[in-house]
């Protein structure tokens, strides 16, 4: 008996670790070369891989794809109907695996609902995209990024709240009481 779930309609390829407590619902395909780690859902109707690492505690709802050329830390939520891609100009009659491009997402970013993320970008740490947002360069950890193509609108806590910075440039975490500081337009945590 495994210690975690695959719904029997879903598909696992030869050589994928899956994660203790982790959850994979209806209609998913995990292929080879995949890592995932422990207690991560898996919604209907999602693609993992090939060669693709997932860390711990990660949520991913109904219909993602998540091609090779991503890595995903832990704690990050990807909204429904999501999209990555892997290379930047594709033509249906040119290959290009070996131009994919790497795409990483820290720990504890959020991705919202039918946003993309263009490949070779990082998402840093608790940064929030909001839904339909179009992500085509790299985002600031606690960054809050919507629209088409994203832009920076303020900053999140590790809550998801937006951070208000005082006078003296501080802001406290309404997760965990961190304390924060703006410097030279990224996040510093004292």
């Amino acid at each position: 008996m495994s210690d975690y779930f695959i719904h029997e309609s879903s598909y696992i390829d030869d050589d994928v670790q899956i994660g203790e407590g982790t959850k994979i619902w209806h209609f998913c395909h995990v292929l080879s070369h995949t890592t995932i780690g422990k207690n991560c859902s898996f919604g209907q109707n999602c693609i993992i891989g090939p060669k693709v690492k997932i860390g711990n505690g990660v949520k991913v709802q109904n219909n993602v794809s998540i091609y090779e050329g991503v890595e995903i830390e832990d704690d990050v939520f990807l909204g429904p109907s999501m999209v990555f891609t892997n290379v930047i100009n594709p033509r249906a009659f040119i290959q290009r695996k070996s131009e994919f491009k790497k795409t990483l997402l820290k720990r504890g970013c959020s991705i919202g609902a039918n946003a993309t993320i263009v490949c070779g970008v990082t998402i840093g740490r608790y940064a929030l995209i909001g839904a339909g947002a179009v992500v085509t360069k790299d985002v600031p950890d606690f960054a809050l990024m919507v629209g088409v193509p994203a832009r920076q609108i303020g900053w999140v806590d590790k809550a998801g709240n937006r951070m208000e910075f005082d006078a003296e440039g501080i802001a406290i975490d309404s997760f965990d009481g961190s304390r924060y500081r703006l410097i030279n337009g990224k996040v510093k945590e004292l």
